[in-house]
């Protein structure tokens, strides 16, 4: 696939009726997708198996099930479900309708082919719904829904298949369809795991709801609202109008002008690094400039205690931490994986307590707010209320129903773990897991 972005110099005034004209004039990404040899692969897209022909394929079991009910709350065209992931023997495997398994095979091909078995679930109509059974152990799990055909690949990487999943990557297939996905994983114990989360990208939207045999109160992630997207390509092209940043550029539109999903910040900045590169400089300077002043406070919340920080002749130190933190980048802050927010091979348990709670500062924009310099300890009412700041995760947790879902890869950090951030619901004693498709669940 290639994006294309087509930029107006000068804000432009518009009526509802014209929002995705103004968001394409604005810049908005738009999906042109491509063939599945032409997929770029990444950790992020490829599923590797560890199946040979020689091992034997998971059967089915009556006595490990786990009913999956699939509500269609879309108002748009046909949806199709798709689940897939590793069997016990780490083979890749898809179960279809009727709870049977299919085993794709690339035949030897090192580059990825298109599976054309028919591993497609069709949803019924707007507000019925489908129970299936999975019926064995699955892990590193998804259950993809997609209003229309998802592509999936496969390929021999040499020590074992690999399953190209979909992906926003600027060669896929399926970039131009309006898809999204839940991990789950169902292990051998029986216990269930499942999450929604809106790190790489916000999608179609879907909701959770987890009951258990025990009894009680079934555990919900109700998600986005149903019309989160569109909203959210609005606050970005607002947000653009605003301070001259390229946030439109992360909400991609189908070839009919439509949004489909929106990107976040870490995974458009690989696409077009100067859009922010110095988004984030000055606010940077200015924190290394207070801490070097005065100290950071980590509260690691764990035996550590507090963690003291000072920058020292341009590097933060904290603590007895041999590692050290140097200035972070736009793609450090936008990705919390790189500059200080590195991980090592010689880890401390204080750079592991540090580096997520000094990434969740600077994402949310906290540190140079009173009260600021002990981390973490303002809690949501604080986040992203000044500029430069993730105006995606702003965003994404203002169309949140009830504030699940992770916005950036350490939005579980919080003072004295009160706010729970997480999109996931998890059981050792599942009895029926509902995934709801298209808009949040109201009968729950």
């Amino acid at each position: 696939m290639h994006f294309t972005s087509l930029f107006l110099m000068a804000g432009v005034a518009f009526s509802t009726a014209s929002h995705e004209a103004a968001f394409i004039e604005r810049g908005a990404t738009l999906a042109e997708p491509g063939q599945p040899q032409d997929v770029v692969i990444t950790d992020e897209n490829i599923l590797t198996g560890g199946y040979r022909p020689n091992v034997d394929q998971t059967e089915p079991s009556s006595n490990h099930t786990l009913p999956l009910k699939l509500i269609n709350k879309y108002a748009g065209g046909p949806i199709n479900a798709y689940i897939q992931g590793l069997d016990m023997n780490g083979a890749i495997v898809f179960i279809v309708a009727d709870g049977s398994l299919i085993y794709p095979s690339s035949k030897g091909s090192s580059v990825p082919v298109e599976i054309k078995q028919d591993i497609a679930i069709p949803l019924p109509a707007i507000n019925e719904s489908i129970t299936l059974n999975i019926s064995i152990p699955l892990n590193s799990g998804r259950v993809y829904f997609c209003e229309g055909n998802l592509t999936f690949a496969i390929l021999d990487r040499g020590d074992g298949e690999g399953l190209v999943q979909p992906s926003i990557n600027s060669n896929d297939p399926s970039a131009s369809l309006n898809w999204g996905f839940a991990e789950l994983t169902y292990p051998e114990d029986g216990s269930v795991y499942a999450n929604i989360s809106y790190v790489d990208f916000v999608g179609l939207i879907l909701s959770m709801v987890l009951s258990t045999t025990g009894g009680g109160t079934p555990q919900i992630t109700r998600g986005l609202q149903p019309d989160a997207v569109r909203k959210l390509c609005y606050g970005l092209y607002k947000q653009s109008i605003k301070d001259d940043y390229h946030w439109i550029g992360m909400c991609v539109m189908a070839d009919n002008s439509r949004p489909i999903r929106v990107m976040s910040p870490n995974y458009y900045h690989r696409m077009n690094e100067s859009a922010f590169q110095e988004y984030w400089t000055k606010y940077v300077d200015d924190v290394w400039d207070t801490y070097s002043k005065t100290p950071l406070i980590i509260d690691t919340q764990r035996e550590l205690g507090n963690v003291s920080c000072l920058v020292v002749n341009g590097t933060m130190q904290c603590g007895n931490d041999p590692h050290r933190y140097p200035k972070p980048t736009a793609a450090d802050i936008w990705g919390c994986n790189g500059g200080p927010f590195a991980r090592h091979e010689n880890e401390t348990p204080t750079h592991l307590a540090v580096v997520p709670r000094l990434c969740a500062g600077f994402v949310r924009s906290t540190l140079l707010l009173q009260g600021g310099y002990f981390q973490p300890s303002l809690g949501s009412d604080y986040h992203y209320i000044v500029s430069p700041t993730n105006h995606y995760s702003r965003l994404v947790h203002e169309l949140q129903v009830d504030g699940r879902g992770y916005a950036f890869s350490y939005d579980d950090v919080n003072p004295n773990g009160n706010e729970d951030a997480s999109g996931t619901v998890a059981a050792g004693d599942p009895s029926l897991l509902t995934i709801y498709v298209g808009s949040p669940p109201t009968d729950v």
